[in-house]
């Protein structure tokens, strides 16, 4: 199907950010797209705008029962000046995924793609060049009817937003530190857990608060029934290399099905790694980071790509991994995962959409 979506440039364009002090989520661009669900008529009249504030009533659904939905991918600028979308036909499959656990209509795949790329390619002078940087692309859904009570709403938003980001953490590569939380829980079987909604987020940030007032960047999550096998890394999938072999947890509705994770575990199977996704203990990991048999932990999603972690702490232990410095898989993974995202490495797994 061939979309064509109506563009309504800014009267004010705003100064393009300063790519070496780049901070993540601080900057929009120019322009957004924003789409309409009425119940009966589906989704229509997608356009693009000039980014700025909606106009919702105090009554509006969303803000009573959260219903709504969000992804995020990026968008790099090759050399030769292309602009290259990492997977996105996985956040679109993805977005249905969670808009059933949500109620929230259906969403044609192809349509999903097809508004991200108009939208870039509107603001595609946006996408920083500088190593480490990229435009970052939040497209989310949000149920806009004014109503009091518990029901699915009959009138949706789809919008797209852009924001050029430098790196999620401020060291980069540098090894963080986690707290394995072990009192609050991210999900249980049969919650949102596998969906990617706001919920799950305002849920962590008291364990994230803990987590920083422990001097620890991050949290390692224990699974929500008996508080004893690792599940996510904050907002991200969760990878331990344990005397040569990879383990991260198995997709089981409680952890994020990533799309970098999804990727990894394909690199790493075509390297010739050997990969587990199978449920492992926090005592595992403990017993193996004593025993010197926990080689490399790290962290897999879209905001990092790749993030290693140097340390952990669980109750009066601690543990350091690979002498708190990024190890060689893990550099190996986001160089290969990078340089395919900014066209520096051949597309051999055919993951680049070009816009």
């Amino acid at each position: 199907m061939n979309y064509n979506f109506p563009v309504t440039k800014t009267d004010n364009p705003k100064a393009k950010p300063n790519p070496d002090t780049l901070k993540f989520g601080a900057v929009f661009t120019d322009h957004m797209f924003i789409m309409e669900y009425t119940e009966g008529k589906g989704w229509h009249d997608g356009k693009i705008v000039p980014y700025g504030p909606l106009a919702l009533e105090p009554a509006t659904v969303v803000f009573h029962y959260a219903q709504e939905m969000f992804e995020g991918l990026k968008a790099y600028k090759t050399s030769e000046g292309k602009v290259l979308l990492f997977r996105p036909d996985m956040n679109a499959k993805r977005t249905n995924s969670t808009n059933e656990r949500m109620c929230i209509p259906q969403l044609d795949e192809e349509l999903f793609v097809e508004a991200v790329k108009a939208v870039v390619n509107v603001d595609k002078d946006w996408i920083p060049e500088k190593e480490g940087t990229s435009l970052y692309i939040r497209p989310f859904i949000i149920a806009d009817e004014p109503f009091l009570g518990v029901r699915a709403s009959n009138h949706y938003l789809f919008i797209v937003i852009l924001c050029p980001v430098g790196p999620y953490y401020a060291g980069g590569l540098t090894p963080t530190k986690l707290l394995v939380e072990d009192e609050y829980v991210r999900a249980v079987p049969g919650g949102t857990g596998f969906a990617k909604v706001g919920g799950n987020y305002a849920a962590a940030l008291k364990a994230q608060e803990k987590a920083h007032s422990k001097g620890c960047e991050q949290v390692l999550w224990l699974d929500g029934v008996e508080r004893k096998y690792v599940e996510e890394i904050g907002t991200s999938n969760a990878f331990f290399k344990i005397d040569g072999e990879i383990v991260t947890a198995p997709l089981g509705g409680t952890i994020l099905p990533g799309i970098t994770r999804n990727s990894v575990i394909a690199l790493l199977e075509k390297w010739g790694y050997k990969v587990s996704q199978k449920r492992l203990s926090i005592d595992d990991v403990f017993a193996a980071g004593k025993s010197g048999k926990l080689n490399e932990v790290f962290a897999t999603g879209t905001a990092a790509v790749i993030s290693p972690v140097g340390e952990l702490t669980w109750k009066d232990q601690k543990i350091a991994i690979n002498n708190g410095e990024i190890g060689e898989l893990s550099q190996k993974l986001y160089d290969e995962l990078y340089g395919i995202q900014t066209g520096k490495l051949e597309d051999t797994m055919g993951w680049t959409t070009e816009v």
